[in-house]
């Protein structure tokens, strides 16, 4: 008779990495996942057995936009587990939070103390994501070191997964995309991904050029390469996907699709509605889902800042996290196994460790989430303000991190409404 240390019985399993979907139960014992089968044996034992039929099982989810880097990024950094393990998120990538300079520190004090996985991609500046880049002078080329950097990310390399810059108006009108091209090459040499942030971030400065965002994105797509990520191409700010000559896709996004660029919607302050029609009408669905959830854009829920005006880039106007806005993909018609691949197999494959997490397999380790699908009538809303109404909606149940279980209990959980 096999003994478990916790047993899920009956639930919808649902892995868009080996493709399987349906009713099964699943063992864990010290940490790892030792059973999946429809039915388990009844006579086996465990000393936490819990009944999840009714409930969709996937494989831990994974939150590829994360700003958890609490007190060094000032009001812009989370406490990671409430982010987390408390949201039914198992792994965290914050972007952009360290530095070359503050990575011992998110070691020490973000990623080794956390229940959470935390995982990050490095900031192309020295300076990292402090204040979440309220501050555009911190930002140019001079404040940039190649080697140093390029250093740090391999000494880091368990924590560091990628490199993070900016490509937008504010920056451009200041210095061009000379920083995305020293991203770009500290991310060659570190042998990771770089990803890159569209739409406007910094405000013009006052003696700006004129500044074309759709000639932003053409210089910027030849720079990418296979593995590179564009994020926000739902923004509602300029210089995203869609062309503010044609209101339609960019026609060079195509091009570096095709060339092996993937999408990451960066959620944030940045998701509107009718921009995500148009990109996904077009047929450009993401292939990775994060919440870009910062101090700006939710309500703390302790010593939260009551002082941020709307006329902060980083503004939000309505309550989300990772459920939220993968219910907003299903509102707009993306799949259900689609939709769970964007938090689960896809981050895995573009953190490369999809040999490790994203799926759920015997022998991994059981980072597994557990999910609520309501079913009535719910109200989304976007940064815009838009409205949209949806007959399903994601809530976090629990998970379990390497065996441990957490409920979804964070006060960052937005209510169904």
């Amino acid at each position: 008779m096999t003994e478990f240390d916790t047993l899920l019985r009956g639930g919808r399993v649902i892995d868009p990495m080996t493709g399987y979907d349906g009713i099964a139960d699943i063992g864990v014992r010290d940490g790892r996942i030792i059973a999946i089968a429809p039915h388990i044996d009844p006579a086996a034992t465990a000393r936490d057995v819990t009944d999840v039929s009714g409930q969709i099982v996937i494989a831990g989810m994974i939150d590829t936009h994360a700003h958890i880097y609490q007190h060094v990024t000032g009001r812009f950094g989370l406490e990671a587990d409430l982010v987390g393990v408390r949201s039914g998120v198992t792994t965290l990538v914050d972007q952009g939070g360290p530095s070359c300079m503050t990575i011992g520190g998110f070691r020490h004090f973000i990623a080794e103390p956390s229940d959470s996985r935390v995982l990050c991609f490095l900031s192309a500046y020295l300076v990292g994501g402090l204040e979440g880049h309220l501050y555009p002078e911190l930002y140019g080329p001079g404040q940039t070191n190649i080697e140093h950097t390029v250093r740090a990310a391999r000494e880091n390399r368990d924590l560091v997964r990628g490199i993070k810059a900016h490509a937008e108006i504010g920056g451009v009108s200041r210095w061009g995309l000379e920083v995305i091209r020293i991203g770009k090459e500290i991310a060659r040499e570190a042998g990771v991904p770089l990803y890159i942030h569209l739409g406007q971030l910094w405000p013009m400065p006052d003696d700006a050029p004129d500044i074309e965002p759709d000639e932003i994105v053409r210089e910027l797509v030849p720079i990418m390469e296979e593995g590179d990520v564009l994020a926000h191409p739902f923004t509602r700010h300029p210089g995203g996907f869609i062309s503010t000559e044609t209101g339609q896709v960019h026609p060079v996004v195509w091009a570096a699709l095709e060339r092996g660029v993937t999408v990451d919607v960066g959620h944030g302050s940045h998701f509107s509605f009718e921009m995500a029609r148009t990109v996904i009408d077009a047929g450009i669905h993401p292939y990775t889902l994060g919440a870009d959830m910062h101090g700006y854009n939710v309500r703390l829920p302790k010593g939260g800042s009551d002082d941020v005006r709307e006329s902060n880039p980083f503004f939000g106007v309505a309550p989300f996290n990772l459920t939220n806005a993968m219910s907003k993909l299903l509102a707009l018609g993306v799949g259900m196994e689609e939709v769970i691949a964007t938090v689960t197999s896809n981050p895995a494959r573009m953190l490369r460790m999809e040999d490790e997490i994203g799926s759920l397999q015997v022998d991994r380790e059981a980072d597994i989430s557990v999910l609520d699908l309501h079913e009535g009538q719910f109200s989304m809303t976007d940064n815009s303000r838009f409205t949209m109404q949806t007959e399903r909606m994601f809530m976090p149940a629990f998970c379990l991190r390497a065996g441990k279980r957490f409920e979804a209990d964070s006060p960052l959980i937005p209510p169904l409404s």
